[in-house]
């Protein structure tokens, strides 16, 4: 029963892994609040590596609707900003000379429905991998059940598990999607 016990926590943890990365995709996705999570993928020329830029410098969110990024050495200002722009976010940094100020515009009635259409596709797209376990899972079980290694009662029973942690992962995806939906939608 070991062996049945490793393959369900196997599928069990690919399938917490795409409900990871779908909780890191849901976060570069904008919302009208300030999350410095959107800088994630920004990276500065720092001396001729491109590199992250919190490594660079200090970003912090003053207030809901503005995003600061203090960097360590003054002549990374420049480098920052053209970054930011490079990176196509739909913000304008301001340079002041000493910080750079992202303000976060508020999402237009139009661009929250996009957004929302983004979120759904993102997490359908989440629940791909988690059904590819799933299959893999079943497919393993019927390979033991040919080769002899269990019964077609325990197959049954344990391709019902499988199914239940699908259910489980799948509405997990569904809740985070709801979730994000409703942080988008609020103005």
């Amino acid at each position: 029963m070991g062996d049945m016990d490793d393959l369900l926590n196997d599928l069990e943890k690919k399938m917490k892994n795409a409900v990871e990365v779908l909780k890191k995709e849901f976060q570069k996705v904008r919302t009208g609040r300030a999350n410095p999570a959107i800088l994630d993928n920004v990276s500065v020329d720092y001396y001729g590596t491109p590199t992250p830029i919190n490594q660079v410098g200090n970003v912090s969110v003053p207030d809901p609707q503005m995003i600061t990024i203090s960097p360590w050495e003054k002549k990374m200002l420049g480098e920052i900003e053209k970054a930011i722009q490079k990176a196509n976010l739909g913000l304008t940094p301001q340079n002041d000379g000493n910080i750079i100020r992202l303000p976060i515009p508020p999402l237009t009635e139009e661009r929250r429905k996009e957004m929302v259409k983004q979120i759904k596709k993102i997490g359908e797209n989440a629940k791909i991998p988690i059904r590819n376990v799933r299959r893999d899972g079943n497919d393993q079980l019927k390979k033991m059940e040919k080769n002899k290694e269990i019964s077609q009662d325990d197959q049954k029973q344990h391709m019902q598990s499988v199914q239940d942690l699908t259910d489980k992962y799948t509405k997990v995806v569904d809740e985070l999607m709801m979730e994000k939906e409703k942080e988008l939608m609020e103005v």
